[in-house]
């Protein structure tokens, strides 16, 4: 079935998936791992040593509830015990599986590398109040999430669910956003790289994660995750 989502993701959006991005900016020598972020040529955002014994790739949807739930439940260990020692880093990969989730994606990705992981979160975390309008959502409405050139549906989607109000509190103006709303290109690339990472990295389920480059099977939350990063950094 996901195989087939990534396919219609492409379609949905009628732009082409293009190469990956330029190269990653260079990793710092010392200092706070914390506030290291490299964005990668598959336009993932990588959080980090990028030499770090243990590496964690997460596969993020925005509107997926048990990502939320990660994220909130992760961040701070995640920081703290792996991050800030070095001795970890987390990439964050964006699987897109509708118009909602690849509009905040592209709003994710707005700006330097370096604003990711704050509009990442800042999202997941703000899950459940944006969100909430899908469920009232009219017929004209998803006309116009779902017909017509990308930026006209991004916006519509950024209008209707207040999105725009989380980029201004993030310091962003009505025209950087819609700069990003606009961007096919990267549009293309965020649904390739969706259906690679179902064809390559067996992912079936959000989130998932793939640990010095094994898929882990059967691991969606951070009870799960949890015992087996501790047994990678041992």
């Amino acid at each position: 079935m996901l195989r087939k989502l990534g396919m219609i993701v492409l379609a949905l959006f009628g732009v082409v998936a293009l190469a990956g991005a330029g190269k990653p900016l260079p990793a710092r020598s010392v200092g706070n791992w914390n506030a290291t972020v490299v964005r990668t040529p598959i336009d993932s955002h990588l959080l980090g040593n990028p030499n770090a014994k243990v590496k964690l790739v997460e596969y993020i949807s925005y509107t997926c509830p048990h990502c939320a739930h990660f994220e909130q439940e992760s961040d701070a260990q995640l920081r703290i015990g792996l991050i800030a020692t070095g001795k970890g880093s987390i990439e964050v990969r964006s699987f897109v599986r509708d118009g909602i989730d690849m509009t905040v994606a592209l709003l994710t990705h707005c700006g330097a590398p370096n604003r990711f992981f704050a509009n990442h979160n800042a999202f997941l975390r703000s899950q459940q109040t944006w969100i909430a309008p899908v469920m009232t959502a009219t017929e004209a409405q998803k006309a116009r999430w779902y017909n017509g050139p990308l930026p006209s549906r991004t916006r519509a989607i950024a209008s209707d669910l207040h999105l725009y109000d989380i980029m201004e509190k993030r310091g962003y103006s009505r025209a950087e956003t819609d700069r990003c709303l606009a961007d096919t290109a990267l549009a293309g690339r965020l649904a390739k790289h969706t259906q690679e990472a179902v064809d390559n990295d067996y992912v079936n389920g959000t989130p998932s994660f793939v640990l010095n480059g094994v898929p882990l099977a059967g691991t969606y939350s951070w009870a799960a995750l949890k015992p087996q990063l501790e047994a990678a950094l041992d």
